[in-house]
């Protein structure tokens, strides 16, 4: 081995003895393991295979538009707004649309298909990864918060996804040309390719209106499912530890090894800097940060932390409006964006979509914010 793989080894170790003997120091050992067990358990029964049921729903609903043309309409009245607000071809709606209905990943799937691919130039084709992940899970989001009993709040969050998804995508083309001058002018598909793909012949299956429907919700559901099964590490492992380090004792003040028992770490060290979360964000607890430290790496998990968070009372409209913009914008970036520019053959630009994307998500939540607080003071 390295001296690189040692020393991170090392460092590896060093952190996950250090989290643990801190949290086993404050709740005991065998509380501890008890709660990391029961929490994770209880998150994979009433939270998980809730979050597929939706998901299911949503993925047949959105493989039933795909099918009868529902999309292409929606794509057709997005289109004028590419140009002016993205600096995308509008053809770069469909991707919106196609990720908003399913999760970051479609527009890869997208933009693998060389005819997308030819109505873009390289710095634009690149910044679709900061346009895509934008929208990503949005219906899911969506949908959670109205079954949570909100309306309002879920919409005005989608306007702040909306916006934070203008500031990624058009920072991420300026740091892509400011590296790369003539990506502003190459195309993505050759001239050749593009006369070779246009000569290729079409072939249309004939289907009845009530097959076409059937194939659709089954296969919509089935991929549902697979995105289901997909969440499940990120809600076990990211949302057990961060409950572990936002929820505090039982009600008596006594750790019992029960679930959703903690050591209040997030709280307290959210409290030193409560100023500027609740000017940024509108936040009015210190355990709100909760949702958007998770949602940079599963947005899934990050839902799971909700009705927790409304039993305890700790959440109002405006955290919603803020938790569905800056979910739907992050959507789990972090652990998506180095595949999906890998993907994409520009690896190396890895950490300016991050950074855009930073500073995307944060605008969408400040957005979310502001608009509450209008819409609060009209009413």
């Amino acid at each position: 081995m390295s001296k690189k793989g040692t020393a991170s080894a090392w460092i590896c170790l060093a952190v996950v003895a250090g989290l643990f003997t801190y949290m086993g120091m404050v709740m005991g050992a065998a509380n501890m393991l008890n709660t990391i067990m029961k929490t994770a358990h209880d998150l994979l029964l009433n939270t998980v295979f809730y979050l597929m049921g939706i998901c299911v729903i949503t993925g047949a609903l959105g493989k039933l538009f795909v099918e009868f043309g529902v999309v292409a309409l929606i794509e057709k009245v997005l289109k004028p707004l590419m140009k002016p607000l993205f600096n995308l071809p509008g053809v770069a709606s469909l991707g919106a649309v196609m990720t908003f209905l399913s999760d970051n990943p479609a527009i890869i799937t997208l933009t693998k298909d060389k005819r997308f691919a030819s109505y873009f130039k390289k710095y634009q084709y690149i910044s679709l990864t900061n346009f895509g992940t934008a929208f990503g899970m949005g219906l899911i989001v969506i949908i959670f918060m109205i079954s949570e009993g909100f309306f309002i709040e879920p919409l005005v969050g989608l306007f702040g996804a909306f916006t934070g998804c203008i500031v990624t995508t058009r920072l991420m083309q300026r740091f892509v040309v400011k590296a790369y001058p003539s990506y502003k002018e190459e195309e993505v598909v050759s001239v050749e390719e593009l006369e070779a793909l246009n000569a290729e012949p079409e072939h249309v299956e004939d289907k009845s209106a009530f097959l076409r429907t059937l194939n659709a919700l089954l296969d919509g559901g089935k991929n549902g499912v697979e995105v289901g099964l997909a969440i499940i590490p990120g809600v076990l492992i990211i949302s057990t530890l961060v409950m572990m380090l936002t929820f505090g004792t039982d009600a008596a003040g006594a750790y019992t090894g029960a679930a959703y028992q903690g050591t209040e770490l997030l709280p307290w060290l959210a409290n030193k800097v409560d100023w500027l979360f609740k000017g940024l964000f509108g936040f009015n607890d210190p355990h709100q940060i909760a949702f958007p430290i998770t949602a940079l790496g599963a947005v899934g998990a990050a839902l799971s932390l909700v009705p927790n968070f409304l039993a305890q009372g700790w959440l109002d409209g405006n955290a919603i409006a803020v938790f569905t913009a800056i979910g739907m914008c992050w959507s789990g970036f972090l652990s998506t964006h180095t595949a999906m520019l890998d993907s994409l053959g520009y690896r190396e630009l890895t950490g300016k979509a991050i950074l855009s994307h930073t500073i995307g998500g944060l605008v969408a939540a400040i957005t979310a914010h502001w608009v509450m607080a209008l819409i609060t003071l009209i009413i």
